[in-house]
């Protein structure tokens, strides 16, 4: 086992976050544990402890790892965009896309519980910056709308995507025929703009 002082705080960060980032490109969060992570990584569990405060503040940190990542594949989706309206579709296929690609991750994320603690700030801005990447597409398409009701547009958009996304990535759509998630996005997403 390694000791504390062979590697820094942020060697450790960084080291116990790629583990767990591994471990889920194969498992379920289901499956890892203090112990299991301190082990990949050939440390005691009251080293990470010390690290990160707690088990659940460590996979809160491998959550805003993977915030940061899907924040910026959806950023350069809508710098790419020709305009307002298909950078919203982008981003809408961006989230669904990344989830198919990193389900157990994207399972961590929206699974993951506080168990009553609030929410670090460096959490919730990370939170705050995705959906504002939406509400600000909202604003540019309908500069009219109030702040009230782009914010309800976004949270409709965003829980409608989700659930296509959920479905689509738990192959959860219970038909004959196989189902694009992609496409009910788009259908989603065009039917209620055109009503909006």
């Amino acid at each position: 086992m390694a000791r504390r002082n062979d590697h820094t705080r942020e060697q450790l960060v960084i080291m116990t976050l790629n583990a767990v980032k591994e471990f889920l490109n194969h498992s379920s969060y289901h499956e890892l544990s203090l112990r299991k992570i301190a082990q990949m990584i050939g440390y005691v569990p009251s080293t990470l402890v010390n690290v990160f405060g707690n088990y659940n503040l460590l996979l809160l940190h491998a959550v805003a790892q993977t915030t940061d990542e899907l924040a910026l594949e959806a950023k350069e989706k809508i710098t790419q965009s020709q305009d307002y309206t298909q950078a919203l579709y982008e981003l809408a296929y961006c989230y669904h896309d990344f989830a198919k690609r990193h389900p157990h991750r994207w399972q961590l994320v929206f699974e993951h519980n506080m168990n009553g603690e609030p929410l670090p700030e460096w959490q919730d801005s990370r939170i705050n910056n995705m959906t504002g990447m939406l509400e600000d597409l909202l604003k540019q398409l309908a500069p009219s709308r109030s702040e009230q009701e782009v914010v309800q547009a976004s949270r409709v958009l965003w829980a409608g995507v989700h659930g296509i996304t959920l479905l689509s990535v738990d192959d959860k759509f219970f038909a004959a025929e196989p189902i694009d998630g992609k496409e009910l996005i788009e259908n989603l997403l065009s039917n209620y703009l055109k009503n909006w």
